[in-house]
C-alpha cells in the first residue's frame, strides 16, 4: 500500500468520526427537547406519537434512497449532501411559526437522517476493512460523546429557557462547520471498492444474502425498539410521569448516551479479545436489567440510573451488526449495510407505536424493550458470520489492513 493511500485511510477514518459526531449532535439536540416541542406547538400526546412516528418511517426511506445512490457515487458524496441537510431540518423544527411547517421540517429531518445514517456506517465499514480490525463500535462512541454534549446544552437551555430556534441554532451550526470542513476527506468511491462493472455490480448485490441479515437485523430491530422509546420519549417519562424538573429531564438521554459511550470506547478491545456474539449476548442481558429498572423506577434518579445501565449494554448492538454486514458484503459497497440499517428504522417505528400507544404510562414501553432483549440474547451467534469474499478484479486491495 502506498503512502498516499495511508494518508487517505487515516483522512477518511478521522472524517467519518467527525461525520457519527455531528449525527449523535444534531440527534440528541432534537429528541432532548421533545416536551418543549410539544408545549410549544400544543400538541397532544397522540398527535406527538405520530410525529416521532413519521420520523423513522421517513428515516427508512432515506435509508433505502441512500443504498441506491452509493453503489454509483459511493458513500462519501451521499454523506456530504445529506449531513448539512439534517441540520439545516433541525434548525427549521426549531423555527417553524406552525404545526404544517414543523410536520414538513420533522419529515426532511427524518428523509435526510436515514440517509446519512446508511452512509456514515459504510464510512466506517470502509474503514474498518481498511485497518483490518474490529472499529465500529469506537465510531459509536463518538456519536454518543456528542449526544452527551447536546444533551447537555438543552438541559442548560431548559434551565434558562432559551428558545427552540435559539437551541437549535448552537448545535446546528456547531455541526455545519465540522462537516463542511470534514467532508472532502471521506473515503472515495474508489477506496470503497476497486470499481467492479455494472454486470459484476448487479451480480454481487445479489450475492448479498438476506438471512444472515434478517437474523441481525431483528436483533437491531429490539434493540432500535427500546432505543427509540429511551431517545424520544425518556425526557418526558422524567417529566410527566416522575415530575422531574425540565432541566433533570434531559439527563435520561445524558446518562444513556455516557454510558453507551463508555462501553463503546472500549468495546472494540473486547470484541477483538472476545468476539461479537459474546459481547452481544453480555450487553443484551445487561441492557435488559437497566430497561428493567427504569420502568419500575419510582423516582427520577433511579429512571437515571436504570437508563444508565442499559445504555452499557445496548451499545455495542448496533455497530456490532454493522461491522457483521460488512462481512456479509462481497461489493463493499455497503449495500449489506443499507440492508441491515433499514431494520434500524423497523425498530424505531415499533418503538414509536408502543410508546406512543402508552404515553400515559411508559413505564410499559421499558419493559417491553426489556423482554425484548431476550431476543438479542438468542439472535447474537449471528453476529459473527463468515465473511464473504469480495467480488472485482482488484478486491484484495481493500482488505489490505493499515497499520
Amino acid at each position: 500500500m502506498t503512502a498516499e493511500i495511508d494518508r487517505q485511510a487515516r483522512q477518511g477514518r478521522l472524517a467519518a468520526y467527525a461525520a457519527f459526531g455531528v449525527q449523535g449532535l444534531s440527534f440528541a439536540a432534537l429528541v432532548t427537547r421533545i416536551p418543549e416541542i410539544q408545549k410549544a406547538h400544543h400538541l397532544s400526546d397522540g398527535t406527538l406519537a405520530l410525529v416521532l412516528l413519521a420520523v423513522p418511517v421517513v428515516a427508512g426511506v432515506g435509508s433505502v434512497l441512500a443504498g441506491t445512490l452509493m453503489p454509483r457515487y459511493g458513500s462519501g458524496p451521499v454523506l456530504r449532501v445529506a449531513q448539512p441537510l439534517v441540520l439545516l431540518s433541525i434548525l427549521a423544527i426549531g423555527v417553524a411559526p406552525g404545526n404544517p411547517s414543523l410536520y414538513a421540517a420533522t419529515a426532511l429531518f427524518g428523509l435526510f437522517v436515514g440517509a446519512v445514517d446508511a452512509s456514515m456506517n459504510a464510512q466506517a465499514v470502509t474503514a474498518e476493512t481498511r485497518y483490518g480490525k474490529s472499529l465500529l463500535t469506537g465510531f459509536h462512541a463518538i456519536w454518543s460523546a456528542a449526544g452527551i454534549l447536546a444533551g447537555l446544552w438543552i438541559a442548560l437551555a431548559n434551565r434558562v429557557d432559551v428558545g427552540l430556534g435559539t437551541g437549535f441554532a448552537v448545535p446546528a451550526a456547531l455541526g455545519l462547520v465540522v462537516s463542511l470542513f470534514s467532508g472532502h476527506r471521506l473515503y472515495p468511491r474508489a477506496m470503497e471498492s476497486a470499481g467492479p462493472s455494472g454486470d459484476q455490480l448487479r451480480a454481487a448485490a445479489k450475492r448479498v444474502p438476506w438471512r444472515p441479515i434478517v437474523v441481525i437485523g431483528v436483533a437491531v430491530t429490539c434493540m432500535y425498539i427500546a432505543d427509540s422509546a429511551t431517545s424520544s420519549y425518556s425526557a418526558k417519562y422524567l417529566k410527566d410521569d416522575l415530575h422531574a424538573a425540565g432541566a433533570i429531564a434531559p439527563l435520561a438521554y445524558v446518562a444513556y448516551q455516557v454510558c453507551m459511550m463508555l462501553s463503546r470506547t472500549g468495546a472494540d478491545f473486547v470484541v477483538r479479545a472476545y468476539g461479537a456474539a459474546r459481547v452481544v449476548a453480555v450487553g443484551a442481558v445487561i441492557g435488559g436489567l437497566g430497561l428493567l429498572a427504569a420502568a419500575l423506577a419510582p423516582d427520577p434518579a433511579v429512571a437515571i440510573a436504570g437508563f444508565a445501565v442499559a445504555g452499557l449494554g445496548l451499545a455495542v448492538v448496533v455497530p456490532t451488526s454493522f461491522s457483521a454486514a460488512g462481512r456479509l458484503d462481497p461489493t463493499g459497497l455497503g449495500i449489506a449495510v443499507a440492508r441491515v440499517n433499514v431494520f434500524n428504522y423497523v425498530g424505531f417505528v415499533l418503538g414509536a407505536v408502543i410508546a406512543g400507544a402508552v404515553a400515559s404510562v411508559l413505564w410499559i414501553a421499558y419493559a417491553v424493550g426489556a423482554a425484548l432483549t431476550l431476543v438479542i440474547l438468542g439472535a447474537a451467534r449471528g453476529f459473527e458470520p463468515a465473511p464473504l469474499a469480495r467480488v472485482g478484479p482488484d478486491a484484495p486491495v481493500a482488505e489490505r489492513p493499515v497499520a
